[in-house]
């Protein structure tokens, strides 16, 4: 019988012997004292070719996360309505394009770079920043490597992340892993991060979880956001 703990999308993915190996992480999960919103890659090249199997899209738009995107978009606005609503800090990554960054020495691998129209880095309008809101620009696959990410968040007191965003097994993880390396307490939204393929979203979901970060359902998050601050959501 499957704990509350594992009660995640990797259910039908890992065995329980899996699991059984895994136990001794179980733990209760919680969301920080202090905690900003950490939008991880929310741009335009995430979405492109609509809300379609990444399989069909692939030929067009390789860096497409297809209707696993678009899955997310409602889950991730009520997210995002939330924090906005307790006035807790949000913060955006994206990549760097600015001319004096000299990006083109930013690869650390030899992989088929792909040429892309530069308003596909923008964030999808629907979580358009505003004003007062943080802008990370980024080489890596980390929003804090090479970043002024970690002071910005001591400026603001905070003290943990809620974290949402894409891909699971690629940016969300490295950014996740560097957090924790930080001593920041990082909560994942599950609904709210996507990926290329379902098996390496669950697959990443259920090692974060067990090791460096807390993966709870956008509900529980939303919820407490709004308890806390002594608010109700809208229905």
């Amino acid at each position: 019988m499957t704990s509350d703990f594992e009660d995640h999308c990797w259910k039908d993915v890992v065995s329980e012997g899996a699991l059984k190996i895994y136990s001794h992480y179980e733990r209760k999960t919680y969301v920080g004292a202090k905690p900003a919103l950490l939008a991880i890659d929310l741009y335009k090249l995430a979405y492109q070719g609509g809300s379609k199997p990444v399989e069909e899209l692939i030929d067009s738009y390789p860096s497409s996360c297809g209707e696993n995107a678009w899955n997310a978009i409602p889950p991730t606005e009520r997210l995002f309505k939330a924090a906005r609503a307790v006035g807790i800090p949000i913060i955006y990554s994206t990549t760097e394009t600015r001319a004096e960054s000299n990006v083109a020495h930013a690869y650390a691998t030899n992989r088929q770079k792909v040429q892309v129209a530069p308003d596909v880095w923008e964030i999808k309008e629907e979580f358009a920043p505003q004003e007062g809101d943080l802008m990370v620009y980024k080489q890596r696959a980390s929003a804090f490597s090479g970043t002024p990410l970690i002071p910005q968040l001591n400026q603001m007191g905070v003290d943990s992340l809620i974290v949402c965003g894409e891909s699971t097994s690629g940016c969300v993880r490295a950014s996740v892993v560097d957090g924790y390396s930080s001593g920041i307490h990082v909560t994942i939204a599950e609904e709210c991060c996507f990926d290329r393929h379902m098996l390496s979203h669950k697959v990443n979901l259920f090692d974060l979880h067990h090791k460096y970060a807390d993966v709870m359902h956008v509900n529980e998050i939303v919820e407490h956001l709004y308890s806390e601050a002594g608010l109700r959501e809208a229905s």
